[in-house]
């Protein structure tokens, strides 16, 4: 899987590197004094990650918790997110990340107890906040070899009015059922119509795949999350969309649904430039975006306006309207 994995020198002995290294196939371990010091420190090419992907193992430094944008999440509550990982196995075509890091190697960060630790002063200061995990990574993906998971239910189970959201395109729930549902942790998954996973979020698994670990977490009792985000624009658009959310509504009752974020591809110049780069046959790279006020580039405002509405349409003989918001939209 890896090519060459290195570790921060302090946690060469630390039990959860450990068992991530019994997890995973590579070729050669080297010691580091600090992550920072190698990783990104050249520009690594994206799509390098299909051939030559190092891993990095160590702390999480700085700020471990930060605030989330507005329009962020569903409710009026305060949003955060919390950093346990740095990129993404994945390759979706639209992927933020191949403009926001210098390389594609992954990192993992095994110090979650000073990540908790802040997360209790942010809770303490926040009453009823949100924390979000799967910003920079996705958050079950690896789920089985970082083995994360318990420590954050834990702190969720102790911590009753905050919530947390496990965002995710992977199918790997497997130990999600090993742990007790809590009805403020909220498993949501992001979907796109089949035509457009498989064009453009490379290497996930298929939306039936991803409908599929849906129904198996609301029989197990967890509430779920639904986004529809990034929404692109192509032929069929409104019959692909119409037909997954048939099937998702055959999965997922009203009453087992948290929130559905709906919302269109948007990009940073930076990380659209960098689209068009990696991706040039791709028909995310020869579609008419525009610049809007805020200095992403995407749809007009008409168009987005009519997708989302298009969108919501489709949703409302399933699911409550006030549970549908619009992501990342002013």
């Amino acid at each position: 899987m890896f090519n060459k994995v290195f570790i921060e020198s302090n946690y060469l002995e630390h039990p959860r590197v450990f068992r991530i290294l019994e997890k995973i196939k590579y070729q050669d371990k080297i010691p580091i004094n600090d992550i920072g010091d190698v990783w990104g420190r050249v520009k690594k090419p994206y799509l390098q990650k299909r051939t030559n992907l190092n891993l990095f193992i160590g702390a999480k430094k700085g700020q471990l918790v930060k605030e989330a944008p507005p329009a962020y999440g569903a409710g009026t509550q305060k949003h955060f997110y919390f950093i346990h990982a740095y990129n993404c196995i994945y390759e979706c075509e639209y992927c933020y990340l191949q403009g926001h890091f210098n390389t594609p190697d992954l990192v993992f960060f095994v110090n979650h107890h000073e990540i908790i630790e802040e997360m209790k002063e942010v809770a303490l200061n926040n009453p009823g906040c949100w924390f979000h995990a799967g910003e920079f990574s996705d958050s079950l993906a690896l789920s089985h070899i970082t083995g994360e998971l318990p420590e954050y239910f834990d702190f969720f189970k102790n911590n009753p009015d905050e919530k947390l959201e496990i965002r995710t395109k992977s199918v790997n729930i497997k130990e999600l059922l090993k742990l007790k549902p809590l009805p403020n942790i909220f498993v949501s998954f992001s979907l796109s119509s089949e035509y457009s996973a498989k064009k453009f979020d490379l290497k996930t698994p298929p939306t039936k795949h991803r409908i599929n670990a849906i129904e198996k977490l609301v029989q197990a009792g967890y509430r779920i999350g639904i986004h529809f985000d990034p929404i692109i624009y192509v032929n069929n658009f409104e019959k692909d969309y119409e037909d997954i959310i048939t099937n998702l509504s055959q999965v997922l009752p009203d009453s087992s649904l948290a929130y559905i974020s709906i919302g269109v591809v948007r990009f940073t110049g930076d990380v659209y430039h960098q689209t068009i780069r990696n991706y040039p046959d791709s028909e995310i790279s020869h579609t008419l975006f525009s610049k809007s006020e805020d200095g992403k580039v995407r749809y007009n405002r008409p168009m987005r306006k009519w997708i989302l509405n298009k969108i919501r349409e489709k949703l409302l003989p399933y699911y409550q309207n006030d549970k549908i918001y619009e992501c990342m939209e002013d």
